[in-house]
């Protein structure tokens, strides 16, 4: 059945039905060649936006809450309107034990101290925090470690400072890990160093030290600055934030609609968001891309019926030489499949250019807007696809329209 895709003669009539009017067989190539190209780049521009939104949040565990107190928007039980608000260590305890689809509860504490490293000074914001900040808010460290959990049960008085806070305070190539800083009048010892990322997800730290250290040289006592909770994948993050503020303005005798009282910061519903807008992204992509194919595949098929008219005494001639229907049909289909192939390749071939100069402009340095733009092998080949579908369909039309004419009534065309 296939054997004519391997007939010299098939090809050579094919070329030279192509090469009667160069001009008008390129210019007819150009709508499928842009369709695909188009397709190809915003697709693959897609994909690189995707990559750069996983690299600034792969570290992150993205269905979490921020919540702190503020001051009350109501009076209630006695208490004045304005009263300020101060979460607890008992509060986040309580949240993890009573609200649904917790996974972890971070409590977080932050001053804004100066710190001074032999004759250098410079005013840093201190954090106190557990070892679970790590896990939850991945750390690039890139000397030394983390805070662990013998520094929080014996207070020790450690420190993890930022990148930015080590070119502060010690000098060019000094090695930091094990050098002492003084916090607040008091030595620390550096245990490790971490590159400062584009994003933080709450306040901007510099320094971080044990959550027990910290309470005890800023006299916290209970209270806490603020806490993350981190839902459970099956969980919804929006009513998750809803029970833990119910639950705090239980604890805190607060009134229960009062809105002021507690601030949030919904990390999980607005990562929904960007991977919703990339979706939609990738969806319009896909749509715009298919829809400039078939207007140019049917520019194709446009030009096919003006060529099948041109050659309507050729093929009465051939009609008349004994070729059937089928014959001229798939000669035709043939050419429409042809051409849309060529016009495609070429199309993938360009897009391909364009993502590799769109990675080379925009997607280098930790700041890219588009990391790797590119798109699957599957793309490609899917597009293909729909590119000899689309041919075969559109090459039908002028293949029915060079069928329905007598062999008599064509060999009298002029």
């Amino acid at each position: 059945m296939f054997r004519f895709l391997f007939d010299r003669d098939t090809w050579q009539e094919v070329l030279d039905s192509l090469s009667k009017n160069k001009l008008r067989s390129i210019l007819t190539m150009v709508g499928v060649w842009w369709g695909i190209l188009l397709l190809i780049g915003l697709l693959g521009s897609a994909r690189g936006l995707e990559n750069s939104f996983n690299r600034l949040f792969g570290d992150f565990a993205t269905n979490s809450v921020f919540v702190w107190g503020q001051r009350t928007g109501k009076p209630f039980k006695g208490f004045q309107e304005n009263r300020r608000v101060r979460l607890t260590l008992t509060d986040a305890k309580k949240i993890e034990e009573n609200v649904e689809g917790i996974e972890f509860v971070l409590p977080r504490s932050q001053q804004s101290v100066t710190i001074t490293k032999d004759f250098l000074t410079g005013s840093f914001q201190v954090a106190g925090d557990y070892p679970l900040l790590d896990q939850l808010q991945k750390k690039k460290l890139t000397h030394g470690r983390f805070i662990n959990q013998n520094d929080i049960d014996d207070r020790k008085k450690i420190a993890v400072i930022s990148d930015g806070a080590y070119e502060q305070l010690f000098k060019k190539d000094e090695d930091a890990i094990g050098a002492y800083i003084e916090v607040n009048g008091i030595n620390f010892k550096v245990v490790g160093v971490f590159e400062r990322g584009n994003v933080n997800m709450g306040p901007s730290t510099d320094v971080h030290i044990p959550f027990t250290t910290f309470q005890q040289i800023f006299n916290r006592g209970d209270r806490i600055g603020w806490m993350m909770i981190t839902g459970k994948p099956d969980y919804s993050i929006k009513q998750i934030e809803d029970d833990a503020k119910l639950l705090l303005k239980n604890l805190n005798d607060i009134h229960p609609e009062d809105k002021r009282a507690f601030g949030s910061f919904n990390l999980g519903k607005e990562f929904k968001k960007m991977t919703g807008f990339l979706t939609g992204m990738q969806f319009l992509t896909w749509f715009v891309g298919i829809a400039t194919l078939i207007a140019g595949v049917f520019a194709i098929g446009n030009i096919l019926l003006i060529t099948v008219k041109e050659r309507t005494k050729e093929i009465g001639v051939r009609r008349a030489l004994g070729a059937t229907p089928f014959e001229i049909k798939r000669q035709i289909v043939v050419e429409a499949v042809f051409i849309t192939l060529i016009a495609g390749i070429f199309g993938i071939i360009t897009g391909g250019w364009i993502l590799i100069l769109l990675d080379h402009f925009f997607g280098q340095g930790d700041e890219a807007a588009i990391v790797n733009a590119s798109v699957s092998i599957a793309v490609v080949f899917i597009a293909l696809v729909i590119l000899v579908i689309l041919g075969t369909l559109i090459g039908l039309i002028p293949a029915f329209k060079a069928t329905s004419v007598k062999p008599i009534e064509a060999l009298r065309e002029e």
